[in-house]
């Protein structure tokens, strides 16, 4: 029988993507008043990818992911999202978000996405909020999963979170260091 213990601290990580990307700043000064300094904040991306989003933000989208130097519990992923969801409302016109606020976490072998939306891959967390794993780490490498969206399969976003990953291991060999 395995030992019962809790999870190792996880990587949060925002994905936002807006037509207007003066939004970035305001967003990131907003989530770090929530969540502590953000220590890395990537390129600007294309969100190129789909038009999903179109109707509702416009075309021309751009994307930049952040990440947090406060390693946290997993367990708060879905309460995370909630709070993402209002930090979009509050910058909503005319009926239509101008900013959307991803979150989710790398681990040393994946990283998750949180969702609103159900899907046959995954799981319920709580408070109406889904997990999903949608890259693992295999040799050396983060790879994607049949249901991975096609952007964050590409080669850019695989190093961007193979960085991240390294990132976050480096704080991890310095929590165990300064434990000892």
């Amino acid at each position: 029988m395995g030992q019962i213990k809790p999870p190792a601290p996880v990587k949060l990580v925002v994905s936002m993507f807006t037509a207007e990307p003066a939004l970035f700043a305001t967003a990131k000064t907003r989530m770090s008043e929530l969540w502590g300094p953000i220590d890395l904040e990537s390129e600007l991306f294309p969100f190129a990818h789909t038009d999903y989003y179109a109707a509702e933000f416009g075309t021309h989208l751009m994307r930049q992911f952040v990440t947090f130097a406060t390693l946290i519990d997993p367990v708060h992923l879905a309460e995370i999202k909630i709070a993402t969801n209002a930090l979009e409302q509050e910058w909503v016109a005319e009926g239509k978000r101008r900013i959307n606020l991803d979150p989710g976490y790398v681990s040393l072998s994946k990283l998750v996405l949180a969702s609103t939306k159900d899907h046959a891959h995954r799981i319920y967390l709580q408070q109406g909020i889904y997990g999903e794993v949608t890259l693992y780490y295999r040799q050396k490498a983060f790879r994607a999963w049949p249901w991975t969206y096609p952007d964050y399969a590409s080669a850019p976003y695989l190093r961007l979170f193979e960085q991240i990953r390294a990132r976050y291991a480096a704080q991890l060999r310095q929590q165990a260091l300064s434990t000892r």
